[in-house]
């Protein structure tokens, strides 16, 4: 903060709208893109900057300031939700004296005596890493929820949240107590590290990009337009709040009693939190939590106190920003220091070269690190990274270790640039760089590396689900000359597999029997485990919805692909090319002539109902008192496509309650509008 008090006014305004503009762009990447291009240790330091200088000039303090507005402008893809009671943001501490200062400043507004002070009661409650919703109940039903927005309006994610399993749709009062008219509660919405792990792992495999992090990945899910991949995405939520509405009731007098009454309720409630007496036990819990978080399987960085009377709430107010009745302490950034020993290159099944760095091992977060992803050649440059350095490693949102920065007053007087590698580190064979892509691949469709990682993909759980047929089989069965391809699979025999280490006659049977029954894995199944760049397993879904069959996927046109919503014009690109490579049509007639199915219509939508939609392109909005998946669902059964965005291309608008802004859209471009029942005799009408 020096170096801001030594700003003169003409410097200082300049600083200011720079700083407004940069914490603006952020907030609307974190929040509405979830795109962070900055930690947030870097984005806190940008704010803390902010309001150090209009603190030294108050007279350049507006009213539009970042540090007087929460959160970002809500998405205009979703219905807006004008919250009851705004949803602010928290003031941050950063360390103990943050914590002192904030205790002065309550006592000094209470008017506390020095033991009063002491004895101050505090609730401690881990600060979970993830998007803060509000969900609104009536009578005990789940009828709203919505993200937090600009803090007094938010995005309609109403039948998203329904699809969370730890939020439940309908509430009960305990034996002996009254269940509120109206119940708002506020809550975090998560994913646990073991589902973002195993959905990064699923994006890579499909070749799509990654999530940079937890909390990235659950605000992404959250606002997906079609719910059903929100519920694959297999989210958690705590609440830890509620605004009773119900002049019957009597509100709790204390926060600790609101957890206790929310928990009743049927609330998932976070039970790492403590009842602290004064400043110095809240001190003791953020040390306490300080490690014990990386055992955790939900990211927290840092610990929320609260006040618990509420009453002193009141007395206390908010600000425009934040409560002052409430801090955030945040933890600082996991960093170490180590050494980089060497650069490998690691291989991916699309022959994707990602260099990975080797360091010299080292504890972080809990965890012993020693290695780091570089992501690509251009991240080295920016780094001037060399073998030697001494460089500085974090936990990229506390999942994914990064090299942060080199020490360059470290670097060994002998050290060299990284020579960016011009042939493939397993076949030798030439690299090369798509247009418009930063990264290196193999050419050499047949590469050993490559060959393997389809292969460890195609029997996937996800792909052919052909268990214990794993990593090290693939590995022992293409180094010993019996896999070449995916359909040499179909052609093993006993005698083959015995051959390999520690593979006894019984396991060579199920292995077979496995094999076998993957013949009739379900179509979506089969697509994804061919590997099609761009195509995961919720996308291969959608196109088996579509088209029916892999071989009629095949024969699919371009223009058709890009009439499927949520496939562009790149998506369409890639499955084209991938049909069109003669490689991947042997694969596929071998695969058939082996017995795998690629022409059967799957069961789901086996049924044949008079396909007199066929051709017709829906889109739902608003609340229909039937879920919206069985509505999507009677669409397709009967030939029809569901879409989640109007455009000229939609024949029917189905109306339901509370619709968003595309009723608008659709009167606007003439498309015919249903309400539900009318919609229900269009259905019946085509039985």
């Amino acid at each position: 903060m020096s170096e801001t008090k030594a700003l003169d006014r003409a410097e200082a305004v300049k600083r200011i709208e720079e700083l407004k503009r940069d914490i603006v762009h952020h907030r609307f990447l974190y929040y509405v893109l979830d795109k962070p291009q900055i930690s947030d240790a870097d984005f806190d330091l940008l704010f803390r900057e902010l309001q150090a200088l209009e603190a030294e000039h108050p007279d350049l303090l507006t009213a539009d300031s970042p540090t007087q507005t929460v959160g970002a402008q809500p998405s205009t893809d979703f219905k807006q939700i004008r919250h009851r009671v705004p949803m602010l943001s928290l003031a941050n501490a950063m360390g103990n004296d943050d914590l002192d200062k904030w205790q002065e400043r309550l006592s000094r507004i209470l008017e506390l005596s020095p033991e009063q002070e002491k004895a101050l009661p505090f609730v401690c409650e881990l600060k979970i890493d993830g998007l803060s919703i509000a969900v609104k109940y009536k009578k005990g039903k789940l009828v709203e929820g919505a993200t937090r927005g600009n803090g007094d309006v938010g995005e309609d994610i109403t039948l998203n949240l329904k699809t969370i399993k730890d939020i439940p749709h309908t509430i009960k009062a305990p034996e002996g107590m009254t269940l509120p008219e109206e119940l708002d509660v506020r809550g975090e919405v998560y994913l646990p590290v073991s589902s973002f792990n195993a959905l990064n792992n699923a994006l890579e495999d499909a070749g799509n990009d990654l999530f940079a992090n937890p909390r990235n990945a659950a605000a992404g899910s959250l606002r997906q337009k079609d719910p059903k991949v929100t519920a694959s995405r297999k989210l958690s939520a705590w609440i830890y709040f509620a605004h009773f509405n119900d002049p019957e009731i009597t509100e709790p007098e204390t926060h600790e009693e609101t957890l206790k009454l929310l928990a009743a309720y049927g609330f998932p409630v976070n039970a790492n939190r403590k009842l602290a007496l004064g400043i110095e036990e809240v001190k003791q819990f953020c040390d306490e939590w300080s490690e014990k978080r990386h055992s955790l399987d939900y990211q927290t960085d840092g610990v929320v106190v609260k006040l618990n009377d509420r009453a002193l709430w009141d007395a206390l107010g908010t600000t425009s920003h934040s409560p002052r009745w409430a801090v955030a302490f945040k933890y600082p950034p996991d960093e170490a220091e180590t050494v980089l020993e060497s650069v490998e290159f690691d291989l991916g099944r699309t022959g994707a070269v990602t260099p990975v760095a080797c360091l010299k091992a080292v504890k972080l977060a809990g965890t012993t690190v020693k290695r780091a992803s570089l992501h690509n050649f251009d991240q080295i440059n920016r780094l001037d990274l060399r073998i030697g350095d001494t460089v500085i490693v974090r936990k990229a949102g506390e999942i994914i270790p990064e090299i942060l920065r080199v020490l360059i007053e470290k670097r060994p007087a002998n050290s060299e640039p990284l020579v960016e590698p011009s042939n493939c580190p397993c076949c030798s064979s030439a690299l090369q760089r798509n247009a418009n892509e930063v990264v290196l691949r193999c050419t050499n469709y047949n590469c050993p590396a490559q060959v393997e990682r389809r292969l460890t993909h195609f029997v996937s759980r996800d792909a052919m689900d052909i268990e214990g047929f794993g990593e090290v089989i693939v590995a022992q069965m293409t180094r010993a000359g019996l896999l070449k391809d995916a359909a040499d699979i179909y052609s093993l025999t006993e005698e083959s597999i015995l051959g390999l280490e520690r593979m006894g006659k019984k396991s060579a049977e199920k292995l077979l029997t496995r094999i076998n029954a993957s013949k009739s894995r379900p179509q979506a199944n089969i697509v994804f485990a061919l590997g099609i760049r761009h195509v995961g397993i919720r996308m291969a879904e959608i196109l088996i919805e579509n088209f029916g069959s892999l071989k009629n996927l095949m024969n699919a046109r371009s223009e058709e692909l890009e009439t499927i919503e949520g496939i562009g014009p790149s998506i369409a690109e890639s499955i084209r090319q991938f049909f069109e490579e003669r490689e991947n049509l042997s694969l596929i007639e071998r695969l058939q002539q082996m017995g795998v199915n690629i022409e059967r219509v799957d069961a789901e939508t086996e049924e044949k109902l008079p396909q007199t939609l066929a051709g017709k392109s829906f889109v739902i909005t608003g609340t229909l008192s039937m879920e919206r998946s069985d509505a999507e669902k009677m669409i397709k059964a009967r030939g029809g496509k569901s879409g989640s965005s109007v455009s000229k291309k939609t024949d029917y608008l189905v109306l339901g309650a509370n619709p968003g802004s595309k009723l608008q859209k659709a009167q606007e471009l003439g498309i015919t509008v249903l309400d539900e029942e009318q919609f229900k005799v269009l259905l019946g009408a085509n039985e």
